[in-house]
């Protein structure tokens, strides 16, 4: 049987495959921002800055600190890997809206128990006031996420800026581009849509205000 020329070029050709690219500059820096500043890891440094400003002395405001931490980013952050690693949820930062709600209320609920020690056990009202600033956000952040894909980045992003602002003084302000930078890395990451990081941004900054604004 005489072989054509396609059939010879086949045979001879080596079959190659395309090597996955590597993500851009941009991407890698994006990854960054949101790794540094996710939810998680700004839940476990505002207390820490608030105990530490307001507690009487630096024993008290690192055993205030722990308390809130555990509470309010250890045990919703461990539920988050324990659900990754089990097959649950998609990724750490749950980029699936539908498995988004389980995870949050549990972490309303840890949230909420660590408030009731705070005010039970009398501390510091900076402290207080920062974990229910971080309750009222994740609140509102499940209940738009029932529907639509908020972010939360975002939100606890704005919500800590409003914090520190009110708590520190109008210089605080300085840390705006901060979250402007998270809600871009979120956008880059095409985690999120423009509106959504907007819609994040504008409802942490809110409620931060309306549960701090009471107590100035």
């Amino acid at each position: 049987m005489t072989e054509t020329a396609s059939d010879t070029a086949d045979l001879s050709s080596p079959t190659t495959t395309e090597a996955p690219s590597s993500p851009s500059r941009r991407d890698r820096v994006a990854r960054v921002v949101t790794e540094v500043f996710a939810p998680a890891v700004l839940a476990t440094v505002m207390p820490v800055v608030m105990a530490l400003h307001d507690a009487d002395s630096w024993p008290a405001a690192v055993g205030w600190a722990v308390v809130a931490v555990i509470f309010c980013s250890a045990i919703p952050y461990g539920v988050i890997l324990v659900g990754v690693r089990r097959g649950w949820l998609s990724d750490r930062h749950i980029g699936r809206r539908e498995q988004r709600l389980k995870p949050l209320l549990v972490g309303i609920g840890s949230v909420i128990t660590g408030l009731g020690l705070l005010v039970a056990f009398d501390a510091p009202d900076l402290l207080t006031a920062m974990v229910a600033v971080m309750l009222v956000v994740l609140a509102g952040i499940a209940a738009v996420n029932t529907v639509w894909k908020l972010s939360a980045h975002a939100g606890v992003a704005a919500g800590s800026l409003i914090s520190l602002v009110l708590v520190f003084g109008p210089w605080m302000l300085v840390a705006t581009p901060l979250v402007a930078l998270v809600a871009w890395s979120r956008v880059q990451l095409t985690d999120h849509t423009t509106p959504q990081v907007i819609a994040g941004t504008v409802m942490g900054a809110s409620l931060a205000a309306i549960v701090w604004l009471p107590m100035m």
